[in-house]
């Protein structure tokens, strides 16, 4: 029994001066980055592996930023100026100076590479009014851009550049995004170069902001500023889900409340432009509002379910199609509408001249109505909100 009891201290002792060596000698044969002190007791992770990417179980954004910052560019533009009209007058430049000569106007914004064909997309307010608009690369590179087209209405813009080996972003599905998601806002706030900001998509079809004409914006709490208008809102993969364009604030800052337009948006008009150099939209000449729950009680519809119709265009074709005030529309051909957002993009999206079908729900219940679109003409567009 004593001799057991000597093995097994000598075999202790031997275990415990091994273990000496190895922890002053080889720490990282324990997992231990030499340096380190242990004074907290904390679990590491090997020394030189790669922290796991976001949605994988780690924390960092950084390969989101990394995949997608590359097709994030800066726009600068400028604006020749606008002159007194007595300005040439020697008399008026006697006593006035300089100042009867106007200053140029420029403007800073951002934009995404989305094509090896040199298309980038942006908003249009960005390049409004612009007589001059240059594309600044993230790798350094510079280049005057064309304008392809721009949809007010929608407050989209879709540029050209010349250059090659172009860096260009994967477009993602903004439909399957989801309230509480993780994403990434990409662009150049204030002009001081490209930064990345993180936060979480807040709310999803946010629209009745008095922003654009067709609204249906992706809300989220990532910073987005003055100059971040035209960038990327991206996944955890770095895909593109959506364009900044605005922001919600008092101060002319960032207050936690941006909205991006959807990359299923922005795609549909970017496709119309560069197919046919502007975007057609289908308009049946009604006058709609929103349902309340008095009005869905007598219709024995349920609560937010359609847009009851209030006027009628005389002529138009929703009068041809037999559609009259009183009406509730809740299907514009096979999309359920819920308030008079949805029913305008929905019937904008119609081709004119083809027909489709309106499911209404009247007195004598339900009904489906033929009805054949017209081309809605462009209005003014509306006032421009903090962007």
């Amino acid at each position: 029994m004593k001799r057991l009891w000597l093995l097994f201290a000598q075999t202790v002792t031997v275990l415990v001066a091994a273990l000496f060596v190895v922890a002053t000698l080889k720490p990282e044969w324990l997992n231990r980055r030499p340096g380190l002190p242990m004074v907290v007791p904390v679990i590491e992770s090997p020394a030189g592996s790669a922290a796991m990417p976001a949605g994988s179980g780690g924390n960092s954004l950084r390969e989101a930023a990394k995949v997608a910052s590359p097709a994030v560019v800066s726009i600068n533009t400028s604006k020749a100026p606008e002159n007194h009209p007595q300005s040439n007058d020697p008399w008026f430049r006697f006593f006035f100076g300089d100042q009867a000569q106007g200053q140029p106007q420029a403007g800073l914004g951002s934009g995404v590479i989305v094509s090896q064909a040199g298309y980038i997309l942006t908003n249009n307010h960005v390049i409004e009014e612009a007589d001059q608009i240059e594309v600044l690369l993230n790798d350094g590179r510079k280049s005057a851009a064309q304008v392809i087209g721009t949809d007010p209405e929608s407050d989209l813009a879709i540029l050209k550049v010349a250059l090659t080996d172009l860096p260009v972003i994967t477009l993602g599905d903004s439909d399957a995004l989801s309230i509480g998601d993780q994403v990434l806002a990409i662009g150049n706030p204030f002009g001081v170069g490209q930064t990345v900001t993180s936060g979480i998509v807040s709310a999803l079809g946010r629209t009745q902001l008095g922003i654009n004409t067709f609204e249906n914006f992706i809300q989220t709490d990532a910073a987005i500023n003055p100059g971040n208008s035209g960038g990327a809102l991206v996944d955890i993969r770095g895909h593109l889900m959506g364009i900044n364009t605005a922001i919600y604030s008092r101060s002319g800052g960032s207050m936690g409340i941006g909205f991006a337009i959807p990359t299923s948006t922005a795609r549909t008009v970017m496709e119309a432009i560069v197919r046919e150099g502007k975007v057609t939209r289908g308009w049946i000449g009604v006058e709609p509002q929103d349902l309340t729950p008095e009005l869905a009680e007598s219709f024995s519809v349920p609560p937010g379910t359609g847009v009851i119709i209030t006027g009628v265009l005389q002529n138009g074709p929703a009068a041809q199609a037999g559609i009259r005030p009183g009406d509730v529309v809740t299907h514009v051909g096979e999309k359920p509408v819920s308030n008079v957002a949805q029913l305008l993009s929905a019937v904008a999206a119609l081709t004119p001249g083809t027909p489709s079908t309106l499911e209404v729900v009247r007195k004598d219940g339900k009904q489906r109505v033929q009805i054949t679109p017209g081309k809605r003409n462009l209005p003014k567009p509306p006032a421009a909100g903090n962007r």
